[in-house]
């Protein structure tokens, strides 16, 4: 297929996962109207981030093995239409149960898209134009994952958080009706089974590899998944102020996932990675440094952003490439790992900022950011990849 009939594709798939990201992160910017309305604590209601992320991470693989004989579409579509009815199920919850169970509703879609979308994504254009397409589709993600916060806490203002709920659902569905219309019928790889999940983890590199992903998600989420009151406590930062960096933040991580395919182009996948964890190294270390001034954080703040967006599209096209064949295992393991470590880094910043303060924080993510290195050495010197030819999809327009 050619690129130029991809490309549009490529951006719905890029919508679904936008509206996923800010699916999953936009209770962080609403918490505290949620807690007024619904009568729990702010901290109770963070724990809606880890209900939908483990659902996520658990149900990731399992969904790649059951709908593993649906065509990509449909499977995309399906999950698509769970994040809608789990978005609206929010909107109207009553009580703070019922929202649980609409976030389990929404990590389930999550869990069937997000996967199918970066393998749909990597099949629909050739080999050597995956990294970019990616890239394109995971650009989504990467901007919700930083917008995805203080756009939420903006509207919420001005709609409520029910109304901020249902806008999402409806971008959700927007982004059905999109990849409805312009994905191509991407036929699926044969069904995987619980037997080749354990096949594929013993190739060499794979599990360094995925544990890169979820060590440098859990060090980053370490400081982030606390954003808000971390830049308030470390740097003095008033609300206006949070929301503004927080943008700049996800500017910069955008321009990180842009530059992405060029940057893999020139230095591969290893170095990518490799420039990618001395940045997120260099981040942190300054944030650590420095003394409590805002002016001073820009810099850290800034080369951290733009790693964050610089590592996922590489680390993804590495995995593509180690065994092709088996695209879709391997990324829905990676997409499992992501939500797992975003889940326990901002588990552990929440539980460790009463206590120690701010400033330890981002020290300590250079814990699991020393683990996510030696991982991620281990598969450079492991990887080798597999080969084999891979079966090509079949492609059709509806």
């Amino acid at each position: 297929m050619r690129t130029r009939s991809s490309r549009p594709a490529l951006l719905a798939l890029s919508l679904g996962y936008f509206a996923l990201g800010t699916a999953s992160l936009a209770v962080v910017g609403l918490s505290a109207p949620i807690s007024r309305d619904l009568q729990v604590r702010p901290a109770t209601v963070g724990t809606l981030v880890t209900v939908f992320a483990v659902v996520f991470a658990l149900a990731a693989p399992a969904a790649t093995i059951l709908l593993g004989r649906m065509c990509r579409k449909r499977a995309l579509l399906l999950g698509l239409g769970l994040l809608v009815l789990g978005g609206a199920g929010a909107a109207v919850a009553p009580d703070y149960p019922t929202l649980c169970a609409a976030r389990v509703l929404a990590g389930l879609g999550a869990a069937v898209f997000g996967p199918a979308a970066s393998a749909a994504g990597s099949a629909i254009v050739p080999a050597e134009q995956r990294t970019r397409a990616l890239a394109t589709v995971f650009a989504g993600m990467t901007a919700a994952s930083v917008l995805g916060v203080p756009v939420a806490s903006s509207a919420g203002d001005a709609l409520g958080w029910r109304g901020m709920m249902l806008s999402v659902a409806a971008l959700t569905a927007v982004a059905f009706v999109l990849v409805a219309r312009l994905l191509p019928v991407v036929e699926p790889e044969p069904a995987p089974t619980a037997r080749s999940f354990a096949d594929t983890l013993r190739a060499p590199g794979a599990v360094p590899m995925l544990g890169t992903t979820f060590m440098i998600m859990t060090a980053q989420f370490t400081v982030y998944g606390v954003a808000g009151a971390y830049l308030t406590a470390r740097f003095g930062a008033a609300q206006g102020t949070v929301a503004l960096v927080l943008f700049g933040f996800g500017a910069l991580g955008t321009l990180g996932n842009v530059l992405g395919s060029r940057v893999y182009a020139r230095f591969g996948g290893v170095g990518t990675v490799s420039l990618a964890l001395g940045c997120f190294a260099a981040g942190f270390a300054g944030l650590t440094g420095i003394p409590g001034s805002l002016l001073l954080a820009l810099p850290p703040l800034a080369v951290w952003a733009f790693a964050s967006g610089l590592f996922m599209a590489p680390q993804q096209a590495r995995l593509v490439e180690l065994l092709p064949e088996r695209r879709g295992i391997l990324l829905a393991l990676n997409a499992s790992g992501l939500y797992l470590g975003m889940s326990l880094g901002s588990l552990a910043g929440s539980a460790l900022l009463p206590g120690l303060g701010a400033r330890p924080l981002s020290a300590l993510a250079l814990l699991p950011l020393a683990l996510a290195t030696a991982a991620h050495l281990a598969s450079a010197r492991r990887n080798r990849p597999v080969h084999t030819i891979p079966q090509s999809p079949t492609l059709t327009h509806h």
